[in-house]
């Protein structure tokens, strides 16, 4: 359920899902996604879905793991990446392959926990993770090239705007929660930022508080 064989097929699911960025092809092959999920869905693990991680939130879909990872790196390299809703840490995980130091908040303690564990156990010592209000960011490390938003709001909350850089991107699903919602990228220019549509997604809701 986890040879290299199994994975392979996921990576061409990918690449016949519109990934072409063979840096993110190489950053999923590399993450063993059957430790971010629980023993009993080990075997789903290299399927291109979601899965639930308890607590109501799911490991997102390698898919549009994938795509949301292109669409961060398309404009160029980036030193520091902010990834809001680290969940199980397999998005954090994939991130830490391609950018030098990746910063992560959840607000659910106990999926924070997991996560961290998680790293320390698979020895990716380049990610920072910390439980938060995502809709705060973490103000203390910005800004950064790059901020990733993995739970879905109607409206991307002005303080993760003010903590791109000059230059840097921002990807989140923007939309109804509990709808379909668009995939959206800002990339920040002199005059402010420029939005594009890169599809429709389904993520659950970005929570404000701690738990």
């Amino acid at each position: 359920m986890t040879s290299a064989r199994t994975r392979q097929r996921l990576i061409e699911r990918l690449r016949q899902g519109g990934v072409s960025d063979q840096r993110v092809l190489d950053a999923v092959a590399a993450v063993p996604r059957h430790q971010f999920v629980d023993e009993a869905m080990a075997s789903r693990a290299y399927e291109d879905t979601a899965l639930p991680i308890g607590r109501g939130q799911t490991i997102s879909q390698p898919l549009v793991v994938a795509t949301m990872t292109q669409a961060l790196l398309a404009d160029g390299p980036l030193e520091t990446v902010l990834e809001i809703g680290t969940g199980s840490g397999y998005q954090a995980a994939v991130l830490a392959q391609l950018v030098p130091q990746v910063f992560t908040v959840e607000r659910i303690d106990e999926l924070s926990r997991q996560a961290r564990r998680r790293f320390r156990n698979l020895k990716i010592r380049n990610i920072r993770a910390k439980q938060a209000d995502g809709g705060e960011g973490w103000a203390q490390n910005a800004p950064y090239d790059g901020v990733m938003v993995t739970a879905a709001a109607d409206h991307v909350p002005q303080a993760l705007f003010d903590q791109v850089a000059p230059g840097g991107v921002l990807v989140a699903p923007v939309g109804p929660v509990g709808g379909v919602q668009r995939l959206l990228k800002f990339s920040r220019r002199a005059a402010g930022f420029r939005q594009r549509d890169l599809g429709a997604v389904v993520f659950v809701p970005l929570l404000s508080g701690l738990d």
